[in-house]
């Protein structure tokens, strides 16, 4: 398929939403093949609308991988649903990702009048099959029809790759004639950078305690490519807002940076192909989820 635009080609935007940690981002890189969307079992770890590509010979399908829709109690997290909820008015499709074990809760009560403002159809996706009974199936779609009118609904395990196809196809029914609007090779618009930032921050997410998540931000400050050593130097600077949050990213003898640099360093040397030296800092920005320059400054815009 040339790129332009062709009747038989098919291309559009897709938003994923629903609440914290029902598997928006896992949903998003099993679609793709590739790592492009940082993944924890701790809530909020998307902070930016993140686009996926996924380009078939019949249609370009760009998800985007939003925040988790939530009441937010700071700055970053108004940013956070400001970004989900600008995805709902602009994406040609929305799927609502729901867990398939689980009835509705006030937060989905929450995201359902959210999603009377999308401007297009909106799927019900419900994900983590593999943990659900199959007789409960049927009662969670029947209950989350009653919150909203959905088009379509589907069922689905995105951490196996379990019956996606269907939806696929239903997405690709379902958008607009158009063009390719990236290469077919690409399968991310993030830069090498904000891609480097979110596998530090995710690294760091999965070996620390609950209160730390929350609190860290990663800037990639330099990034240079060594010609003739095919190596890539990296300065990552992880931002915490308390003293005390260092030592608990540093560990014991720095054993726990350690070990979150080299497991990023591994990842990292496998998605770029090249190897890769990383040098990480931890600093203090104090309540930095609050302060709009800091903000602007980590790339989590409040205005």
């Amino acid at each position: 398929m040339v790129e332009g635009s062709s009747t038989a080609h098919r291309s559009g935007f897709v938003a994923l939403v629903g609440r914290p940690n029902v598997g928006k981002s896992t949903l998003v890189n099993s679609f793709v093949g590739e790592k492009v969307a940082a993944v924890s079992p701790k809530p909020q770890t998307t902070r930016t609308a993140i686009r996926a590509i996924l380009t078939a010979e019949n249609a370009q399908v760009i998800f985007i991988d939003t925040p988790g829709l939530h009441r937010p109690r700071h700055k970053l997290g108004r940013s956070m649903v400001r970004t989900a909820r600008a995805a709902l008015r602009e994406a040609d499709l929305v799927c609502c990702i729901v867990e398939a074990h689980l009835s509705p809760g006030p937060g989905d009560r929450y995201i359902a009048t959210a999603l009377e403002k999308a401007a297009g159809p909106v799927f019900l996706v419900m994900n983590k099959l593999d943990i659900a009974p199959p007789e409960r199936l049927a009662v969670t779609a029947a209950l989350y029809g009653e919150l909203f009118p959905f088009a379509a609904a589907f069922t689905l395990s995105a951490l196996r790759k379990e019956k996606m196809e269907p939806l696929l196809e239903a997405i690709k029914a379902q958008l607009p004639p158009g063009p390719r609007y990236y290469p077919p090779e690409m399968v991310t618009d993030q830069p090498e950078r904000f891609i480097a930032a979110e596998i530090i921050r995710e690294k760091i997410i999965h070996l620390t305690r609950e209160e730390i998540p929350h609190a860290v931000a990663v800037v990639v400050e330099e990034l240079t490519l060594r010609r003739g050593k095919d190596l890539l130097e990296m300065r990552a600077e992880i931002f915490v807002e308390r003293d005390s949050q260092v030592g608990i990213i540093v560990g014991k003898g720095g054993l726990l940076l350690k070990k979150a640099g080299s497991a990023a360093r591994r990842e990292m040397e496998a998605l770029f192909g090249r190897q890769i030296y990383l040098d990480l800092r931890v600093k203090v920005r104090r309540d930095w989820r609050n302060r709009e320059r800091t903000l602007h400054d980590f790339g989590y815009s409040e205005t």
